[in-house]
């Protein structure tokens, strides 16, 4: 599959357009490289749990 067969074939499936799909770099992933993670895992998640903050805030 050529890169563009590629990114056509997400643009299809994910209903955004071409230009969009291009500008997130979509790449195929290596199944011999298991342990591949774009975020360090030094980092904290990048998200809030308002149920656990609402809990620490009332106790």
């Amino acid at each position: 599959m050529y890169p563009i067969e590629f990114d056509e074939a997400i643009s299809k499936a994910t209903g955004e357009s071409l230009c969009v799909i291009r500008h997130r770099g979509f790449t195929l992933a290596d199944p011999v490289e298991v342990n591949f993670d774009p975020e360090p895992d030094d980092h904290e998640p990048s998200f809030i749990d308002w149920d656990e903050m609402e809990r620490e805030r009332m106790y």
